[in-house]
């Protein structure tokens, strides 16, 4: 038995789908961006303290929501 019967790749079902998480993820990124250019009666309006914007501007793109892990 190969090793890659032990292992479940997954793709998408569709040749369309397979940029949509490239789009999600430039998506992320640019979102983050403008959240650190916010000032702090901008964030204010959203509820978002200025510390946990600075924490979310600088992570990682590939550093995404927990609701995005179990897609």
């Amino acid at each position: 038995m190969a090793l890659i019967d032990h292992f479940t790749l997954s793709w998408p079902k569709t040749p369309g789908t397979r940029f949509v998480g490239f789009g999600a993820l430039l998506k992320l990124w640019r979102s983050r961006k403008a959240l650190a250019k916010l000032d702090k009666h901008q964030l204010d309006d959203i509820a978002v303290t200025p510390e946990a914007a600075e924490r979310e501007a600088h992570k990682p793109v590939w550093d995404v929501p927990n609701t995005w892990k179990n897609l």
